[in-house]
């Protein structure tokens, strides 16, 4: 005796959704428990889940006349029910580009007044040539400071020159600074690393 296949859930609401369509008529629920076992092959004991699983979907309709119940449900219901879901499915896609946007327009606006321009790098480069400067000038001074004291005033002088100019940079360096955190809320460390400036950073004493 050969064993009966089992029939999924999914399948059973299909098969009943069509024994609705092919019949285009009302049904009360022991009607449709004597139909659907002989018809579509749905056992008596899950006729009425099924149709009201397909009732909570909305693929059925229901009402109560009088006494009696009645379910029913013509092809175009299931159409304008896909038409719904598909709807419903556009509108949030929508709404998902709608934010995806917004997203993008805020990301671009936070760029604004960080993008590397020449008169910053310019200020970099002053920095740089600078402290080059300097180092090269104290190089110079330790060669002369034992032997020429005429050489060794005017190396100071020079320095005295060199750390005026480095420490006026520095303070154009630390007002950029300034304005930029009270422009657009941002910490040292994040000025630092999006202008490139060294974390120590100080005046020349």
């Amino acid at each position: 005796m050969s064993k009966r296949k089992q029939v999924s859930a999914e399948e059973k609401r299909n098969r009943m959704l069509d024994l609705f369509h092919e019949k285009k008529d009302f049904f009360q629920l022991k009607e449709l428990e004597k139909i659907a076992p002989k018809e579509k092959q749905i056992i008596v004991q899950s006729v009425k889940d099924v149709i009201q699983n397909l009732v909570d979907d909305g693929l059925v309709d229901t009402d109560k006349i009088g006494t009696s119940v009645y379910f029913w449900s013509f092809p175009s219901k299931a159409k304008i029910s896909k038409k719904n879901v598909l709807n419903n499915t556009k509108t949030k896609l929508d709404e998902f580009e709608k934010k995806l946007k917004l997203n993008l327009e805020i990301i671009e606006k936070e760029k604004v007044g960080k993008e590397i321009t020449d008169e910053r790098q310019a200020l970099l480069n002053k920095l740089k040539a600078l402290d080059e400067e300097k180092s090269h000038l104290e190089s110079e001074l330790k060669k002369y400071e034992d032997s020429n004291p005429v050489e060794y005033e005017r190396m100071k002088k020079s320095i005295e020159v060199a750390k005026e100019a480095g420490n006026r940079w520095t303070e154009n360096i630390f007002s950029v600074k300034s304005w930029c955190k009270k422009k657009f809320f941002l910490e040292d460390s994040v000025i630092d690393k999006q202008f490139g400036i060294p974390g120590d950073l100080d005046y020349i004493e």
